[in-house]
């Protein structure tokens, strides 16, 4: 499979730059695939697993909102939060798990449920992110 550069960038700076043969990741309209050589596109980024194939094996990491741009071969994943499998601490993505729910259970508005289903969306990524479910 034919490598294509990536740059993979946060509010808190570069997450990854470097080739990959494939990303797979989710958008609003569903999952998508990215290969080399793939048409120009703008999307946006849903929360959820991100596959990035490396020399030949996947590296998995979770992400949350933002935006996927394909632009004259260039490839740049913007995103909220990143996080690759290894970097996640399962602990705090548990706690934040139960934080959300507990939130849930309690909501008075619109806004605080999109709040506390966002956090709940974002835990749950990363909790299948680091258990490799």
């Amino acid at each position: 499979m034919r490598a294509f550069h990536i740059e993979i960038v946060t509010p808190d700076g570069l997450a990854y730059d470097g080739d990959v043969e494939s990303v797979l990741l989710r958008t609003t309209e569903g999952d998508i695939e990215i290969l080399a050589g793939h048409s120009d596109l703008l999307a946006s980024v849903a929360t959820g697993r991100v596959r990035l194939i490396i020399d030949g094996k996947p590296r998995y990491a979770s992400a949350s909102g933002g935006f996927l741009s394909v632009k004259e071969k260039e490839v740049r994943l913007c995103t909220i939060t990143f996080e690759f499998a290894e970097d996640i601490d399962l602990k705090r993505a548990e706690k934040a798990k139960e934080r959300a729910e507990a939130a849930l259970s309690t909501v008075t508005d619109d806004r605080e449920e999109r709040i506390a289903k966002a956090k709940l969306m974002r835990a749950l990524s990363r909790i299948k992110v680091a258990t490799k479910k």
